[in-house]
């Protein structure tokens, strides 16, 4: 009876399996398909298909490989390595001669890219240290990752060998880069000068001019002295060669109009003669622009250089963008957006790639506007440090793709809504565990696509191999592959009718992200602008080492201060106003008491010189160390008029110090402080008010240690600009992170400090403009002087 039961059951499971009818596309293993078809242009047809699936499924990939699309008009946004990359492979590495017509440029020939402006690092720095420009590095890059088989060959009439044997020069020309200054008779510019003999005539002659324009043009006399790139050179002479000579550097940042026409125009130009071909680059804007960067736990620092190389141990909160004029956009950028087919968004440094494009007024509405195009956002393959290394969802882990667009919802105005559908991320299926295994112990971790979160914001993940498997086969290397990058997006587009399109009702959102131009009087100054200043003020800077018996090159010593203070436009210029000098003591002759710390700087407001140890000045880490501290001090002037510390002993027992300031005269102090900001400041340092308002005091417990106002001015000031300058504060500072509990009341007292603390030097002493809550003394001076 029992086995009668078990074959009538055996046959109804058969009846129903019979009744399954398999599509073609079930023999591909993906749920989505977008995967599905991606999978089958990239792989081919898998050979455990049904014989009858085999045909159909080999035809579906050869439309979708075949089908024309030379007159699809493709935009994609995005800076430096990840858009230049897509576009036609990295240009600066020396591989990239090996196929240089590769990516979505190959693909789509009607490819533009608008590319990001914010970078101040490297040869684009000191590029911004002379000229009213746009950062150009990123658009240099980009540009020559743009040159095309097709338009070389049209425009120079040369054969596909002779066109490879063009981006081989031109790399060599666009990547060099020269320790400076800059001259006529540099071996290694006469050995370029023979390579551009190999350049078809109208490109060689076009390029000897840029080269000689940089030479006659006097406005670049100061920045040829400096380490540059020469593509960056060549990217700036043809800007200026569509600029008249009558307008010096400083008329150029008032006539913003006179450059705005001179960028395109140059640009354009340039574009063409390389074989890039009609507005293939575009800047996202002409107006010079900086990145201002707020972390969680309430620093904010400018620049983009910063970004990269701080190690804040917080995540980003958001970042917003000032610029140094009204901000001016082309009206081709515009154009080019609104006849797009394709807008894609390429992958980059999170904060300082795509986020900065859309700050811009009215590119993301512009991407909005159009509703037809196809709508990509390609994902990060591998976690950032400095960026996407901390999550705000969960600070113990790194960055998810979920992550990644939700911190695109926080900062780009309007949110992300309809700036993309589909989101392209690199499938880890494949790779070997022992490669991935590997760069963990390099550190570096793949951003994984936690596909399960997308159902709950509409975005529809595309998981596909989009990997170089060349490079993974031949040097262990997992990186985004231009070709198949370009072939996975061309089957998207071609594909783009047949897919259930999953649309959510959006809102309008309520966070309103700000444009921000700058008003401050310290911070409306150009970056060129900036340096002249800084330059000028260490020039005229008194720098004594009277007393030293060894050689201390002083013209090296200013050049060092001048590159650290230039290094972090965070520093206000007004900063400076009480240092009338810099004096080196010789180590036998430093008599500063070093029991409690190793500081090796000081600001001594009697002749107002910081005063450094003369050892200090051969490692710039050291130099930055000891001015920043020293610098920092010398915010409050000569605000102590007596410090005095005294013993407490009770019973003959040695139970403390009571530690006692007393203020200068307030007519007689100079200070960059106002009263009451000096008083929060002292409150916050946990000196305790007495009677006189000009009297505080501090019990210092036996055996405790205690960081006096002042080197704690100075200690701040250098962690706040780069944790990594002050540990002894990093450590006290951690306190942040810890979980607070109501059972130790004091450690909230101590975080709400720390907390405050920091709003004090972000909007007070670093006097930040757009603070989303700024500094309020909301507290009674003294409420604070707990001494437990």
């Amino acid at each position: 009876m029992i086995k009668e039961k078990g074959n009538r059951l055996i046959t109804e499971i058969l009846r129903k399996i019979r009744e399954v009818h398999l599509s073609p596309l079930d023999y591909l293993p993906q749920e989505e398909l977008r995967e599905k078809i991606i999978d089958l242009v990239l792989r081919g047809v898998p050979r455990e298909a049904h014989v009858k699936a085999r045909p159909l499924l080999s035809a579906l990939r050869k439309e979708l490989i075949n089908s024309n699309v030379e007159g699809v008009r493709v935009v994609v946004f995005g800076g430096g390595t990840g858009l230049s990359n897509i576009i036609g492979g990295d240009s600066r590495t020396e591989g990239w001669v090996e196929n240089p017509f590769c990516g979505v440029k190959d693909v789509f020939p009607l490819t533009k890219s608008i590319v990001c402006v914010t970078d101040d690092g490297g040869s684009t720095g000191e590029l911004l240290k002379d000229l009213p420009l746009v950062a150009i590095g990123d658009i240099r890059h980009v540009l020559l990752s743009s040159i095309q088989l097709k338009t070389l060959q049209t425009r120079y009439n040369v054969t596909p060998a002779q066109a490879g044997e063009i981006a081989v020069a031109l790399h060599s020309l666009f990547n060099f880069r020269c320790p400076g200054p800059m001259r006529h008779d540099l071996p290694e510019l006469v050995t370029l000068g023979a390579k551009l003999d190999l350049l078809p005539q109208l490109l060689r002659n076009y390029l000897r001019k840029l080269i000689k324009h940089l030479f006659d043009d006097s406005r670049f006399a100061q920045t040829l002295q400096r380490p540059h790139c020469l593509g960056n050179l060549l990217v700036a002479a043809a800007v200026y060669k569509e600029v008249s000579p009558d307008y010096s550097n400083h008329e150029l940042a008032v006539k913003s109009d006179v450059l705005h026409q001179g960028l395109f125009d140059g640009l354009n130009s340039l574009s063409r003669v390389l074989g890039a071909g009609e507005r293939a680059v575009l800047p996202c804007t002409s107006t010079p622009a900086q990145l201002r960067v707020h972390y969680t736990n309430g620093i904010e620092i400018i620049g983009e250089n910063r970004l990269s190389e701080a190690q804040r141990g917080f995540p980003v909160e958001n970042v917003q963008v000032d610029y140094f004029d009204e901000v001016r956009v082309l009206s081709e950028v515009f154009e080019e957006i609104a006849r797009a087919d394709i807008l894609i968004l390429a992958p980059g440094s999170l904060y300082s790639s795509i986020i900065p494009v859309f700050k811009v007024p009215g590119l993301a509405d512009a991407v909005r506007a159009n509703k037809n195009a196809l709508k990509v956002l390609i994902s990060n393959l591998w976690v950032q440090e400095g960026e996407t290394d901390l999550s705000i969802a969960d600070p113990e882990r790194k960055f998810h793709v979920s992550d990644m667009i939700k911190a695109y919802e926080n900062n780009i105005p309007g949110g992300t809504r309809d700036l993309f559908d589909e989101v392209l991320s690199v499938s880890l299926k494949d790779i070997p565990a022992s490669i991935l295994q590997r760069y963990a112990v390099e550190g570096k971790i793949p951003i994984f696509l936690d596909r399960e979160v997308f159902g709950e914001v509409d975005y529809i993940p595309v998981e596909c191999g989009i990997y170089s498997q060349k490079a993974l086969a031949e040097r262990g290397v997992i990186q985004h592959d231009p070709d198949t990058l370009a072939l996975a997006i061309k089957t998207l587009y071609n594909g783009r009718h047949c897919f259930e399109e999953k649309k959510r009702e959006w809102q309008k959102s309520e966070k309103e992200c700000n444009l921000y131009v700058n008003r401050s009087e310290f911070r409306k100054l150009f970056p060129f602008q900036r340096h002249g200043a800084i330059s000028k003020w260490i020039n005229e800077l008194e720098f004594s080492c009277a007393g030293n018996e060894e050689f201390i090159d002083t013209e090296q010593a200013r050049a060092a201060i001048t590159e650290i203070l230039w290094d972090h436009p965070t520093i206000p210029l007004n900063h400076f106003d009480r240092v009338a000098g810099i004096s080196c003591i010789a180590k036998e002759k430093w008599n500063r008491d070093q029991r409690w710390d190793n500081v090796f700087s000081f600001y001594d407001p009697d002749d107002r010189f910081i005063k450094i140890r003369s050892d200090q000045l051969y490692v710039r880490s050291k130099i930055e160390v000891a001015l920043m501290v020293a610098l920092g001090e010398s915010l409050l002037g000569n605000y102590a008029g007596k410090k005095v510390m005294k013993d407490i002993v009770i019973n003959g027992l040695m139970m403390g110090k009571v530690y006692h300031l007393y203020l200068q005269e307030e007519d007689k102090r100079s200070c960059f402080f106002t009263d009451s900001q000096l008083a929060a400041f002292l409150s916050l340092s946990r000196m305790c008010p007495t009677d006189d308002q000009n009297h505080y005091t501090r019990l210092v417990n036996r055996g405790e240690g205690f960081t006096p106002p002042g080197l704690l001015m100075g200690l701040m000031y250098a962690w706040y600009l780069d944790n990594r300058l002050a540990t002894h504060i990093e450590y006290k500072m951690s306190v942040i992170k810890i979980n607070k509990s109501n059972l130790i009341p004091e450690q909230l007292n101590m975080s709400w400090r720390r907390k405050k603390m920091i709003e004090f030097f972000r909007d007070v002493v670093f006097e930040s403009s757009f603070s989303s809550s700024p500094f309020i003394h909301d507290y009674y001076p003294g409420n604070e002087c707990r001494n437990t």
